[in-house]
């Protein structure tokens, strides 16, 4: 009896002494597992930031800042590459139909545009694509729970313009100014059926508010033309955006009263004309004054740039003129001081 209890005893020994290894294999294994997914995890992320490059985020505690809404308009020279080409060649494609594609694939979120012009971009004010198509009519199919547009149903004919919301900032951090866009709005125009020409102004449907830290990673893989004279000058969308290449009317700034510069002038056109330059005026201002004044930089500069020899040598020559000048002062004084003093002769008389 006694040597089954000692045999059990053994045996039980043995059982819990191998079941060790294979819990404490078990778990080892699991953390070399989680390691490995971990490890795949970031080499990706890091392998989307090569692919993806990003620019990096305003910082939230600068000491100046100030929001301006343009409008961007394709008739202008230096914004005519956004337009190019109107339906897509190959891979290339403008800046709408480029948008369009990725929104309706649902790469990017887009929000909407509301009356006040305001956007906001978060989860609430997110706009439905199949919602958004019918609305504009914009034909489109329905294949295996995907939308799909021909290129000529998509309208990037009539997106003559754009709504651009940027932000002019100083970072106090790295002592740097810098204009970084936020927001993207492309606007269709349609022209009136009884307008008389195509110049005529047509009615402007704003469609979409795209948040411009979303659409970044993508704009930088497509190129824009820059240049009518030479095609091969081009530019990646993200450069043309970030370089601040574009060119665009100020029509709103962020304010405490919330109006647009229509209403803050009227109806008075050389009024709004000259609240815009005003603006730009000031922000450019800001940006030259940063250090302190332009002119006076420049000339401490250009006395620092100046040959060591010919800085003595003037100010030897200016030494020398300040002694004749000085001279010159004192002789004419002495010569003017004795000419008007008379002289007077005392005789003493003997008695």
């Amino acid at each position: 009896m006694k040597r089954l209890l000692f045999l059990l005893m053994i045996t039980l020994a043995a059982g819990s002494v191998s079941a060790q290894p294979k819990n404490f294999r078990s778990q080892q294994s699991n953390a070399a597992q989680k390691k490995q997914q971990q490890q795949k995890t970031q080499g990706v992320t890091e392998r989307m930031r090569i692919m993806y490059p990003t620019a990096l985020d305003m910082p939230e505690d600068v000491v100046w800042r100030r929001d301006i809404y343009r409008e961007i308009n394709l008739d202008d020279e230096m914004n005519s590459g956004l337009y190019f080409p109107v339906e897509p060649v190959g891979k290339q494609m403008n800046l709408f139909t480029y948008i369009f594609k990725l929104a309706i694939n649902g790469y990017i979120p887009v929000y909407e545009y509301r009356l006040d012009g305001n956007e906001v971009l978060d989860e609430s004010a997110k706009l439905d694509i199949a919602v958004l198509l019918k609305n504009h009519n914009i034909l489109f199919s329905t294949e295996n729970g995907k939308i799909h547009v021909d290129n000529s149903d998509i309208p990037s004919a009539e997106v003559k313009k754009y709504f651009l919301k940027e932000s002019a900032y100083y970072d106090q951090a790295n002592s740097s100014f810098h204009i970084k866009p936020l927001a993207l709005c492309p606007v269709m125009v349609v022209q009136d059926e009884f307008a008389f020409s195509d110049d005529a102004a047509g009615t402007s449907y704003p469609l979409f508010w795209v948040k411009y830290s979303e659409v970044e990673p993508y704009l930088s893989r497509q190129t824009v033309m820059t240049s009518d004279k030479n095609n091969a000058a081009t530019m990646t969308l993200d450069d043309y955006f970030t370089l601040n290449r574009y060119k665009g009317k100020i029509y709103k700034t962020t304010n405490m009263l919330g109006k647009t510069l229509a209403q803050i002038a009227g109806n008075d056109s050389t009024k709004l004309s000259a609240e815009q330059k005003r603006i730009e005026a000031e922000l450019e201002a800001f940006r030259n004054n940063i250090f302190g004044d332009k002119a006076k930089r420049d000339s401490l500069d250009s006395i620092a740039n100046n040959d060591p020899k010919q800085v003595k040598a003037a100010a030897k020559q200016k030494r020398q003129s300040r002694t004749k000048t000085v001279k010159a002062k004192s002789s004419s004084s002495s010569s003017s001081g004795g000419s008007s003093a008379p002289r007077v002769s005392v005789r003493r008389e003997r008695h």
